[in-house]
């Protein structure tokens, strides 16, 4: 049924049937018709807005989510939503089959603490894994997009901009499969305006009986502690349009994390602040670990020690103590992408000084990692050819198996280059990781990695026989090692290169044991044996182009 005109502006057609549009000069609201057909009518100004009212005022009820992507970040947040909201139908689903069938046996793609739990606490109830993209999309109330957003390794914006092709591809699968009204809401990091990008891509491909909502609501979890960071938030951030159907469906995502998160913890905002956040975020976050580590290359230089230096300053509440730890250096997958991202946005916008201010935390993390690697060359007499080192850690962080931009990564290929022999532990990371990390084409040439590389079952036989030992993620265990044990067979003078500060309670046992230490901002040994300073290691970043094609 078609309403009459009325005096303030006649209704036309909407883009779906029971959808009716209001033309009042330059406003033009979506009106929803009432349950039976009928249309709302809306008789003079006043009549139009208490419809809109009206009409915004009735809930959307998520029942059904569907997330496209089921990584680091797709994979646990819909586990602890199913969780938390047993009353919604959660399925997450990937082109990746072996992934998406680790996800439902009982070990699981990714180590995260307490992630198994909650999986199979869930699994088969209202959480499921699943490669039908298409008919999860079409099922669904809501859709998150969490797939990887990679940053650019060719074409304009190399090496900074954030390569959005995948996003770009599920916003079109999205279109394809969708009929009625639906959220969809970015849960990858993206660059911002990428929401913009999306909806550009709704509206040229829209269709009747179709109504897109485009929401951004970033995460904010630590691999490590996501479990607990998605179980008690800081703040969950939800950003949407400025229009009553924005805002409808922000307030319908909010529903949904108000099934266990406080209302004061939910934030909103429009789009542009929400995607802006994240990055800034990241990259204040990413900021105070360089701040530390450009302290702590003044430390080992003076005498002092950054440990100290860092509870000095700490204790100030203006500062506060956290991401103060010194270390060789930040990895993970947003850190690095996300300042490089900010990095292009500002040099797009035309703002050269802010570009070139954080740029420098990228450079001072670059900086870090090429420092211990010349140490560990230079504490081995300027030379590590043929010589066995053993690698204690390739995941960036502990507590998980995640490799992306790990430090071990950039010290072991410094190592390679160098000629050494490389035997490699780590608790959590598979094997195929490691190789598939250490064979990136800028980072290894040909068969250096099966000629110098091996992947070793447990921390005592990657040592056995070495000439240093060097921690590179700061896993609880290797704090808790028989470093004597590991000493007597050892080459002498024994070496322990500390890129983590895991053995700072220790130093004076390892001593007595006959080690010769090296750590992060700060000097243990007294009596260093003497060396000839090498030459400064080339600078190197996994997002250049390689210099050869992969081979497939």
């Amino acid at each position: 049924m078609k309403p009459p005109p009325s005096r303030a502006g006649a209704f036309k057609y909407g883009p779906r049937p029971g959808t009716f549009v209001a033309g009042r000069g330059d406003l033009a609201e979506r009106l929803q018709c009432g349950p039976e057909g009928g249309a709302v009518r809306a008789v003079g100004t006043a009549g139009v807005e208490a419809a809109l009212g009206a009409w915004n005022a009735v809930m959307f009820e998520i029942k059904k989510i569907c997330c496209i992507g089921a990584g680091y970040v797709g994979g646990p947040t819909c586990s602890v939503i199913a969780q938390m909201c047993p009353e919604i139908r959660v399925t997450v689903v990937d082109v990746n089959e072996s992934r998406i069938n680790a996800w439902n046996s009982p070990t699981l793609p990714i180590y995260e603490p307490g992630l198994k739990e909650v999986v199979e606490a869930c699994r088969g109830k209202n959480l499921f894994f699943s490669t039908n993209i298409d008919d999860a999309i079409k099922e669904a109330d809501l859709v998150f997009i969490s797939v990887n957003t990679p940053t650019k390794t060719f074409g304009m914006g190399k090496g900074r901009a954030a390569d959005l092709k995948y996003i770009e591809a599920c916003a079109r699968r999205i279109v394809q499969n969708s009929h009625g009204y639906k959220i969809v809401t970015e849960k990858s990091t993206v660059p911002v305006r990428a929401a913009e990008s999306i909806r550009q891509i709704f509206d040229a491909n829209t269709k009747p009986n179709l109504n897109l909502q485009v929401l951004s609501n970033p995460e904010f979890l630590a691999e490590g502690t996501a479990i607990k960071d998605l179980k008690n938030p800081d703040r969950v951030l939800i950003g949407g349009d400025e229009t009553p159907e924005g805002q409808r469906a922000v307030q319908a995502l909010c529903a949904v994390y108000q099934h266990w998160v406080p209302k004061e913890r939910i934030l909103t905002t429009n789009t542009w602040s929400s995607e802006l956040s994240k990055l800034a975020a990241n990259a204040f976050l990413a900021q105070r670990i360089s701040s530390i580590n450009s302290i702590s290359a003044l430390c080992e230089a003076t005498g002092a020690d950054v440990e100290e230096v860092a509870t000095a300053i700490g204790m100030d509440q203006r500062i506060g103590n956290k991401f103060l730890k010194a270390s060789v250096g930040f990895g993970g997958s947003c850190f690095q992408k996300d300042v490089l991202n900010l990095v292009y946005l500002c040099e797009a916008l035309n703002l050269p000084e802010v570009a070139h201010y954080w740029q420098q935390v990228i450079d001072i993390n670059d900086y870090q990692r090429r420092r211990f690697a010349s140490r560990i060359i230079d504490g081995l007499f300027n030379t590590v050819t043929d010589k066995k080192i053993a690698i204690l850690g390739f995941a960036f962080k502990k507590d998980t198996g995640d490799t992306r931009e790990s430090s071990s990564i950039y010290i072991s290929k410094y190592l390679m280059d160098e000629g050494a022999h490389l035997h490699i532990y780590d608790p959590k990371v598979p094997r195929e990781q490691i190789v598939v990390d250490l064979s990136h084409p800028g980072v290894s040439e040909d068969d250096q990695v099966s000629q110098l590389v091996t992947i070793s079952k447990d921390p005592y036989e990657a040592c056995d026989g070495a000439h240093a030992v060097v921690i590179c993620t700061e896993w609880d265990m290797f704090k808790e090692l028989d470093y004597e044990r590991i000493h007597k067979k050892m080459l002498k003078p024994a070496f322990i290169f500390d890129g983590r500060r895991v053995l700072d309670g220790l130093h004076q046992e390892l001593q007595t044991i006959g080690f010769q230490i090296e750590t992060i901002g700060k000097k243990v040994s007294s009596k260093r044996f003497p060396y000839a300073p090498s030459g400064e290691i080339p600078k190197f970043s996994l997002q250049d182009p390689p210099n050869k094609k992969p081979r497939v």
